[in-house]
């Protein structure tokens, strides 16, 4: 790539979530990537655990109809997801993070994420001149 002299790679394996709707993403609406860390305070009641988790994969279901959730990863770390989102604006996209049933033990990032030139998905996509 050209322009690798003045970037860095980080390069980090994903693998599948269950609640991945594995949609794609409406022209238009904006983006979010959200990373989240969920840490399951000492001394819950593993019932507690399975009821907040069977919640949580409810509500993905929902957002995802709602054209909210589009992907779901895994990250390599226990406890870490990736999310990619679609809202109106980032007021909007952090209540959808508020209202997961698992936001009271998550640790959440949320990024909004512009369009790149290069993207292949893009229609206005320009290659870059191999060399």
């Amino acid at each position: 790539m050209p322009l690798r002299v003045w970037r860095t790679d980080e390069v980090t394996p994903l693998s599948p979530h269950p609640n991945d709707p594995a949609l794609p993403p409406q022209p238009g609406a904006a983006e979010f990537l959200t990373t989240f860390t969920i840490t399951i305070p000492p001394g819950t009641p593993g019932q507690a655990v399975t009821n907040a988790e069977a919640r949580e994969a409810q509500r993905a279901k929902e957002l995802a109809g709602r054209g909210h959730l589009l992907r779901l990863w895994r990250l390599p770390e226990p406890g870490r997801a990736l999310g990619l989102w679609q809202a109106g604006d980032l007021a909007e996209m952090q209540a959808i993070v508020a209202s997961l049933p698992l936001d009271p033990w998550m640790t959440t990032n949320i990024v909004p994420l512009a369009p790149h030139p290069s993207d292949p998905a893009s229609a206005g996509s320009r290659s870059w001149p191999v060399k």
